[in-house]
């Protein structure tokens, strides 16, 4: 690992002012230490935050809860508002990582996750997230847990983030301080497509920080489901997150958001629209999914993605109606 300079913040502005060109905040360093060991982040400085006043779960009027960009995971999994009120981002939470690192883990962290392509974590390997122009090998290689939604040319990673699919299916805002203040960032406009700079994970400038996430009136009739390769400790092979309400035996309100199809978490918008006003019907949700799934572009081992993606979101949607 390379050498690197150590130190610790106790206030917002000074995380924000410490940050020079190549320095990276640390909190949980579940992502970043490791990603350190193998050489793919190299910073020269590491801004501790971990003593920034950012732990706080808070109720907002109108039933919405704000969370503190601190907040381990285990603890926001446990919280009993997010229980009751928010149980799919519960249910993701305890979906993701061992128990050990959900101790570690923070919310802001868990959204700035970089991919686990194999690819982009072996620095002996071509990848375009790397170094842009170098190439993508998944595209003909090993890509079976890779994107079949939105992905380009020059990338075809995934979000590995299981929060973030529940937070876009949640409509989250996100509250960012940087150096030249403050701003609110809409959930879906956190994560970038890789498009062909895929080197670029996210709309935040360098030198912003994560300082806590809101969630708007609860959402109580939520689910969130994951397929992995084994019963623990696994990265999502297809995951779903759903938000659903009736009236009078129509879909009144719908949201859902896959996760481990494309380079950010994806929400389903042309599904949501094709069921709004129909009935909860299996066969309606089939066909929603379906109609999502008309923009894929899988691969030549992750075609098993399309099926995977319509059976777990009506088999969800199925329990919430």
């Amino acid at each position: 690992m390379k050498t690197f300079e150590y130190t610790p913040a106790t206030e917002i502005g000074e995380a924000v002012g410490a940050l020079g060109p190549d320095a990276a905040f640390l909190a949980g360093g579940t992502n970043l230490v490791d990603l350190m060991k193998l050489g793919v982040a190299t910073p020269d400085t590491l801004v501790d935050i971990n003593r920034l006043p950012l732990r706080d779960v808070e109720e907002l009027p109108g039933g919405g809860l704000r969370i503190g960009a601190g907040v381990r995971n285990s603890d926001l999994a446990a919280h009993p508002v997010v229980r009751r009120d928010f149980p799919v981002l519960s249910q993701a939470l305890l979906a993701g990582a061992s128990g050990q690192l959900r101790n570690m883990a923070t919310t802001g962290g868990n959204l700035l996750q970089r991919t686990r392509c194999r690819y982009f974590m072996d620095m002996t390997k071509p990848c375009n997230k790397h170094e842009p122009g170098t190439g993508c090998p998944a595209r003909e290689g090993d890509h079976r847990n890779l994107a079949i939604l939105g992905a380009s040319e020059h990338c075809v990673a995934t979000h590995p983030s299981d929060m973030a699919v529940a937070l876009a299916a949640l409509d989250a805002t996100v509250h960012v301080t940087g150096p030249v203040g403050d701003r609110t960032v809409l959930f879906g406009d956190l994560h970038r497509l890789p498009g062909d700079t895929p080197h670029i994970d996210t709309t935040l400038e360098h030198g912003e920080l994560i300082t806590g996430v809101d969630l708007p009136a609860p959402s109580r009739n939520s689910a969130y489901r994951k397929a992995r390769d084994r019963a623990s400790y696994a990265f999502a092979v297809g995951s779903v997150a759903a938000v659903l309400d009736t009236a009078e035996g129509r879909i009144e309100n719908v949201r859902i958001a896959w996760g481990a199809v494309a380079h950010k978490p994806w929400r389903a918008t042309r599904a949501e629209e094709a069921l709004r006003g129909q009935a909860p019907t299996r066969e309606n949700f089939l066909a929603a999914a379906d109609a999502e799934l008309a923009a894929a572009e899988p691969l030549r081992d992750n075609g098993f993605k399309l099926a995977l993606l319509r059976n777990m979101t009506a088999t969800v949607l199925e329990g919430l109606a």
